[in-house]
């Protein structure tokens, strides 16, 4: 898994409330396990007519918005499904972060699972962050992991994040880094119990 220490880049304000997993990316591409080839498919029926052209007023269809890496939204975001090709989407889009007021649980594990830093932030400062980034859109923000900050502007704004999930982020840890992290003791376990079990 990618580390996440800290990310300067733009920033897309997208103004919606409960966008659900099937909106982020519709049931007829989980046909992959693979992690990568989604993010084509991000936010399909927002981004795309029925022909297969864009729809030029959707927010991620406009330059620069179109190179966020960071995603500006409301609350419940992720709801629905519990699926994980919607982190593999929105990371495969190009999407590292992604900051709202609240979002649905699982989801939300499972963004930090696959390298994105989900940030909640009370929704006046959400709004905040997006006037600014629809103010100045090439203009890039800051989010620093280790400082647990997000620079926008002259504008610092601090948010929270559980100390092992931290931990994971900073260092690319996923469940299988976890585990591999442990590997000289679970050779260690394994020979001992090898040693002490002949019969099996």
């Amino acid at each position: 898994m990618q580390k996440f220490t800290q990310l300067t880049a733009i920033a897309a304000p997208m103004d919606l409330m409960n966008v659900d997993t099937d909106m982020i990316i519709p049931k007829q591409f989980l046909k992959t396990i693979k992690r990568t080839g989604l993010g084509v498919h991000a936010f399909d029926e927002l981004r795309y007519n029925d022909d297969g052209s864009e729809k030029p007023d959707f927010v991620l269809n406009k330059a620069p918005y179109n190179k966020a890496e960071i995603l500006l939204t409301r609350e419940n975001f992720g709801c629905g499904s519990s699926r994980e090709h919607a982190p593999w989407a929105l990371l495969d889009f190009g999407i590292r972060c992604v900051i709202a007021p609240s979002f649905a649980d699982i989801f939300f594990n499972n963004c930090f699972k696959n390298g994105i830093l989900p940030v909640v932030l009370a929704d006046e400062k959400i709004s905040e962050l997006m006037d600014a980034a629809n103010a100045t859109p090439e203009t890039k923000m800051t989010v620093d992991l280790e400082n647990q900050t997000i620079v926008a502007g002259n504008k610092s704004y601090d948010f929270d994040v559980d100390a092992f999930r931290k931990h994971c982020l900073l260092n690319g840890l996923d469940d299988i880094g976890l585990t591999l992290e442990k590997n000289s003791d679970i050779t260690a376990f394994e020979q001992k119990y090898k040693s002490s079990h002949e019969w099996v």
